[in-house]
Order: C-alpha cells, then structure tokens, then sequence
C-alpha cells in the first residue's frame, strides 16, 4: 500500500538507540506485520521504545501476549507500578500531543487507564448497555442504518467511484453508537471530525479538538439533566447526581468521550480493512456471499487479520515479573504487539493466509484483536455485530463490488499500533 511520511514530531527519538526499536520507526508504521514479525522471531520479550524515547519492553508471541493481558500484576495506570506522577510515558506522550494541562485528567483518567477496583466500578456502570442480549435488541436497528447508507451510496459515486469509508464504514458505527449513547444526530458529524482528529497525533489538531471535545460533553450534560431520555447518557447523569462517590464528574465526561470514540472509530477500520480484504481475495468473498452463516467467523477472522489495533497501550510492572525468560522490573513499560501475536506461527497454523473458516463455531475467542482478560474490549460483541451486519449487506446490495484502484494503491494513514485506511475507492455495479 502507498505510503505518508512519517508522522512527525512523535519520530524525533527514532535512532537513537541501535538496537533498540522504536515505535515510530518506519519500518514498524509502515509494514507492521513483517517489522513486528522480525520483532516476534527475535524473542516473546523484546526491548524497545516508546515514542517520548524511554525504555519499552515489547511483547510480541500469541500466548505471551495473552499472559499478560490477564495478570493484573501488569497495571494500565503506572501510578499502581509505584511510577512518579509525570514521570511515565502515557504522561510525557500527552505533554507532547499538546494537550493542556488542566484537561489531561481527562485522558489520564479514562477507564482504559484505569486498574481495579476503579475499573471494575466502572465498568459495571455502562456494562447493562453491551450486554448479549441488549445488542441482539439493537440489531434490526442496525441492519436498518446499514441498509438506508448502502441504498444512497450510487447518489456519492463520482465517475462511478464510491468512498465506502467516508459514506458506509464510518456513517454506520458513528450512527449506532451516538444512538446508543444520546449524541444528537446534528453532533455527529462534528464528531467524526474530532475523533480523526484525536486519532492523527498532530499537537496543533490536538491542542484545537481535546478542549472542544471537553467543553462539549459538559454542554451535552447540562442538556440531559433538563430533559433526561433512555439513553445512557441519562443513565450517567442520573448515577452521578445520585451519588457522586460511584462515578465523579470527571469520570462521567470521559466515559462519554470514550464510548463515542472507541465505539465508532475502531469499528469503522474493520469494516473498511475487512472490506478490501473480502475484495483482494475473491475465494473468500465467495464463501462470505454463499453462505451468510459464516459471518460470525469470517469477522473473527478479519479482527485477526486485518484489524485496525495492532498494539495496546502500556501496562506497566507492580512488581519484578519473570516473563518468558526476561525479568520485568517494578514500574518497567511494556507494550503488548497484538498484531505479532495474531500471526505467530505458533499458535496459527498458516498465519498469513486469510481464512473465514478458521475460527470453530462457539469455542473460545482465538485471537487477540479485541484484547483478553479484565480489559477486555468492553463493545466487542457490539462491533462484531456491526461487522456481520456491515459485510453481509454490502455484499448482498452490490455482489459485483471491487477497488476502483490497485491494492497497493490504497493510501494508509501511517500511525503507530494502527492499521487504518485513508480513504477505499470502490465501484458498485
């Protein structure tokens, strides 16, 4: 695929360190599943750096990987780790990104920087909303806004081309997840913007988007408690003017900003990602249009491998751990590569070649691309849906889709622990 440049001023460190990989190093943005490959065949355990050019253990085998996603003696908050206030990568990073000082609580104090017990409070708080059942409820819901987007997209063609990111994979996601959560429908468009925003790691866009952000969830708050609805912004509210002690103002604002953010943003790259692999392999494209019923599968199989989150973020030591061999020191970084560990040939049989028969029907999770453990991705079973839904529809509405371009002249945006596609030119026929 074509390439940018390397986002800059986050590749400053590049290196500096011979030996020593950097996460902004271009061979790890621009081609990860051979840099982080190379990386995986080196050790389970590797050592690195993160972007503000400190210390990083990277963490790159299947089962590894998983290992640590469930001991929670590896903390999202280096604060647990016994790390100084400010003195830890997530916190250089955000003075880095532009991000001022009295609004950086907001995204220190997100839930996915949060350990137990203040993540498993949390969590409980929103959990109702994602549950089995609640999101089979959602599902005619969502079939419903995938087909009204599908029906409009000839009316977007330009010389017979379509965006299918710009007019499906994100209208969809954005759409459902607003609903779900009270965003008015004349926001949302403001918030597509904001989050490419957020996602570009420019400072200028940043230091622009995160106060906006802010002051507008607080406007949306004010507005709820007028008129509170069903939706789970009113559920928020309600629980914080109730009792303040189980979900504080703060935490009440970035749930929102999370919720809205990870539920559109990484659900719209799968169905874009998945979506050009389904057309640059045609046998399974077939067995995607033949039989519907392998949907579920076929979406596990894309997570795997094409998803749009190749990295976690930090967790950081509470304590010396032994892992694999390499001594993990207390407050020492590491970084969990989830696209490494999607294609370890230890765990895949043929890792590199997409199959959406691999994964057996009602076993076990078998990849990693929605993490694993007390994190777990908490709207997976909402974005896997979507992916179903998102799929099958595009293929029944138009079975002769294809590129309107080569594959290798898909434009990516080049950012670290990511695989996103700048824009997927289609033609419908």
């Amino acid at each position: 695929m074509s390439e940018a440049p390397a986002v800059s001023p986050l590749a400053a460190h590049v290196g500096k360190h011979p030996g020593e990989p950097n996460v902004m190093d271009p061979e790890l943005v621009n081609d990860p599943f051979s840099g982080y490959g190379k990386l995986r065949e080196q050790g389970p355990v590797v050592r690195g750096r993160f972007i503000d050019d400190s210390p990083v253990w990277f963490v790159t085998r299947f089962e590894e990987v998983r290992e640590v996603l469930r001991d929670q003696r590896f903390a999202n908050n280096p604060a647990v780790a016994g790390t100084e206030p400010g003195d830890d990568p997530l916190s250089r990073m955000v003075e880095v990104l532009g991000i001022p000082e009295h609004l950086r609580v907001y995204m220190e104090g997100s839930i996915l920087n949060c350990d137990a017990p203040d993540h498993t409070r949390l969590r409980r708080l929103v959990s109702r909303a994602f549950t089995a059942r609640k999101i089979t409820g959602l599902r005619p819901r969502v079939e419903q806004i995938a087909d009204e987007l599908l029906a409009r997209l000839p009316e977007h063609a330009e010389d017979g081309v379509v965006d299918l990111i710009e007019h499906f994979a994100y209208p969809l996601p954005i759409t459902v997840i607003c609903e779900l959560v009270g965003i008015p429908e004349a926001d949302r468009p403001q918030w597509r913007a904001w989050g490419a925003d957020l996602i570009s790691l420019e400072p200028e866009a940043l230091a622009r988007t995160f106060p906006a952000m802010i002051d507008h969830i607080h406007e949306l708050v004010r507005e709820r408690r007028q008129a509170l609805t069903d939706d789970l912004l009113s559920e928020l509210v309600r629980t914080h003017d109730d009792d303040g002690s189980r979900l504080s103002d703060v935490e009440m604002v970035t749930m929102i900003l999370t919720l809205v953010l990870a539920g559109h943003e990484t659900t719209a790259h799968l169905i874009a990602n998945g979506t050009a692999a389904l057309l640059t392999h045609p046998d399974q494209q077939r067995l995607v249009t033949t039989d519907p019923g392998i949907l579920p599968r076929a979406v596990h199989e894309l997570m795997r491998w094409c998803g749009p989150v190749h990295a976690t973020q930090l967790r950081y030591a509470s304590e010396d751990i032994d892992l694999a061999g390499t001594r993990i020191s207390k407050g020492e970084a590491v970084q969990l590569v989830l696209v490494s560990a999607n294609f370890d040939p230890r765990h895949y049989s043929d890792p590199d070649r997409l199959d959406v028969t691999r994964h057996p029907v009602g076993q076990a999770e078998n990849h990693v691309g929605f993490g694993h453990g007390m994190h777990y991705c908490l709207g997976a079973t909402l974005a896997r849906q979507e992916g179903e839904v998102a799929f099958g529809r595009l293929l029944s509405h138009y079975p002769g889709i294809s590129l309107a371009v080569e594959p290798d002249a898909l434009e990516r945006v080049p950012l670290p622990g990511s695989w996103r596609l700048a824009s997927l030119p289609v033609r419908l026929r």
